[in-house]
């Protein structure tokens, strides 16, 4: 249970998880996660036959994680010290553990969810947003994707390398669940509203952009690969499309300046792409994310040379495409119309020319990330004296 100052509910906490364990012959312990309390807390906790863990970092990510790493069970069941989760009611989440579940998750909205225990932009918008882009970035089949009471075995969780210090520390712990394709089920959970006599830790917006800008983080695909395929297609559509002239529908037309925009699509887009996959590469290589099958064998047709070849060929052809360009100016006049008509022309070269410096520099920013960097272990001088 982490625990900042929850004074007023601590004990009932405890008294309940104590019920639980010895109603079901569980041989178990009850670890308070102390991150800081100044209203005797820890005194209530030991005086109940809980055992203290003070973890000094302050976050309702750090306390989980400084409970889970104190632990000496092979299961851990985790939940909120505020009284808004039944401890008396783990034992679904016990079952599914011991039929090789890896991490069970609690989902209130199976459960119930009490009047007034759920403020309603979290229970209609929030947590249904949030839940929603954790299943489609991750595939995870969780539909409570923030349920604070939920049960796992420590060995597994404990060799995901959980992080955050935050309150994105639970979608953490099921995104990082999902990717190294671990069991995770789900099972019904009530929520009560909670015994506090003070506001809740939790902030609405701060802490749901915190959960989001994690999701999006840990989803290079969904962050920079599919907007960015998207935007340069688009791109290339609207340039291919204006480059032997404008294109008049019902009286209103697209010229050079819709090929422009066209052309500054097409280079975000592909740079967001060359982004998804330097930041899935040094995901992987720091240990953030884990890498499949399919990337390795990816990675590995990707090197410097093959891409400073493919940016050296689109390069020429902007090169190319220039010099063709200059050739047709040759001798015309600079009019508005001529004027024009050389934009048009200069459109495609820049873009050739743009890829394919952004292809050789992607490449040689790859390779920058694949270096090795070997730290030696100390070694121990020995002087004589």
């Amino acid at each position: 249970m982490p625990c900042l100052n929850e004074s007023v509910t601590l004990a009932t906490c405890i008294r309940h998880a104590r019920a639980f364990l010895d109603r079901s012959g569980v041989s178990g312990e009850i670890v308070v996660a102390d991150n800081g309390s100044t209203d005797g807390s820890q005194d209530i906790a030991r005086a109940e036959g809980a055992r203290v863990v003070v973890v000094e970092e302050r976050g309702y990510g750090a306390a989980l994680a400084g409970g889970i790493a104190a632990s000496r069970g092979t299961y851990v069941a985790m939940g909120d010290a505020d009284d808004s989760y039944d401890f008396e009611a783990l034992g679904p989440f016990l079952d599914e553990l011991r039929s090789g579940a890896d991490l069970v998750m609690g989902n209130r909205f199976r459960g119930g969810i009490d009047p007034g225990a759920m403020p309603p932009l979290h229970r209609y918008v929030g947590n249904p947003i949030l839940s929603f882009v954790g299943r489609l970035f991750f595939e995870a089949p969780v539909r409570d994707f923030h349920c604070g009471l939920r049960a796992f075995r420590r060995d597994s969780i404990s060799a995901l390398d959980l992080r955050t210090s935050g309150m994105e520390f639970a979608s953490e712990m099921v995104v990082k669940a999902c990717l190294a394709e671990l069991d995770v089920r789900e099972v019904p959970a009530r929520l009560r509203r909670d015994g506090r006599e003070r506001r809740p830790h939790l902030r609405s917006f701060r802490d749901g952009w915190r959960h989001l800008r994690f999701l999006l983080l840990y989803s290079p695909r969904w962050l920079f690969l599919y907007p960015g395929v998207f935007l340069a297609l688009l791109g290339l559509v609207m340039t291919s499309a204006l480059i032997r002239g404008p294109i008049v529908v019902g009286g209103h037309g697209l010229d050079v300046g819709a090929m422009l925009y066209g052309v500054a699509a097409t280079v975000v887009g592909y740079q967001a792409a060359i982004f998804a996959v330097l930041s899935k590469v040094y995901a992987a290589h720091e240990g953030f994310l884990p890498a499949g099958a399919r990337f390795h064998r990816f990675q590995e047709r990707l090197n410097l040379e093959k891409l400073i070849g493919i940016g050296f060929v689109i390069f020429l052809v902007g090169v190319g495409w220039t010099v063709a360009s200059l050739i047709d100016w040759r001798g015309q006049g600079f009019g508005a119309l001529k004027a024009r008509d050389s934009v048009r022309a200069a459109a495609p070269a820049m873009l050739g020319l743009i890829l394919g410096s952004q292809t050789v520099m992607a490449g040689l920013f790859l390779s920058l990330l694949r270096i090795r960097v070997i730290h030696p272990e100390p070694v121990a001088v020995v002087t004589k004296v």
